[in-house]
């Protein structure tokens, strides 16, 4: 389902607040996390491919290095891993262009605007998130990363925080999300999803959006969705 470039404006509803996932919904970092994981995986003897990526799309970063000391040759601490991975993901954020997914800082934008409650949830670390939002504006009022929460997506816990941060009820925010951990923290959260998958397809489901793009994606109709998913709340 995609929708329209413009849609008229629609009657107050009961949406409290819009929570955004960061990579491959704020910025395509897909291609750079490749580029990131392909040189660790080479570090520790082992090499890399997409599958090995879309295996790991959505989740945190101790999976992520436990995923390549597995299929890596050389026996390295996870703690020099993870340094090796967010140092390098920091400094390909920081050497080139930032790579905006189309319509997301346009929503973000008019979600801001609108004086509507707004935050960012990602499993990234924070110097990761850090180096994205120094060049991503409009910036967020509220953000929970990896750091701030025991368990990484699927488990709900960032999104819970994150309404609890703008003292929202989880029921009554709008989710963005690429993948298919991050849909599943959100729905067990309790938050109405629009999924805008990346690499690996998400499917359609009762009371979840799947959109092609967040181009075109307006606030109005992301409050007709929440009314017409949402009635009783």
């Amino acid at each position: 389902m995609q929708p329209p470039s413009t849609q008229p404006p629609t009657p107050t509803d009961g949406l409290q607040a819009v929570l955004f996932d960061m990579d491959g919904v704020l910025v395509d970092s897909e291609p750079l996390w490749f580029q990131a994981e392909t040189m660790v995986m080479a570090r520790l003897g082992g090499s890399w491919g997409e599958g090995d990526q879309h295996a790991l799309l959505g989740g945190s970063m101790d999976v992520t290095v436990a995923y390549l000391l597995e299929r890596g040759t050389r026996l390295v601490e996870p703690a020099v891993v993870e340094t090796w991975l967010t140092g390098r993901m920091t400094e390909l954020l920081a050497s080139g262009p930032l790579p905006v997914m189309p319509g997301a800082r346009e929503l973000v934008a008019e979600v801001s605007a609108a004086g509507l409650p707004y935050g960012l949830v990602t499993s990234s670390e924070r110097a990761i998130m850090d180096a994205v939002l120094a060049r991503f504006s409009p910036g967020f009022p509220v953000t929970v990363c990896a750091e701030d929460v025991a368990r990484c997506k699927p488990d709900p816990e960032g999104y819970l925080l994150a309404a609890e941060k703008l003292s929202v009820d989880p029921r009554a925010c709008v989710v963005m999300e690429d993948s298919r951990n991050g849909v599943a923290a959100a729905e067990a959260a309790g938050c109405l999803v629009v999924a805008v998958p990346g690499a690996v397809p998400i499917p359609s489901a009762p009371g979840r959006v799947v959109v092609s793009s967040l181009a075109g994606v307006r606030l109005a109709w992301l409050r007709s969705q929440y009314a017409r998913l949402r009635p009783e709340l």
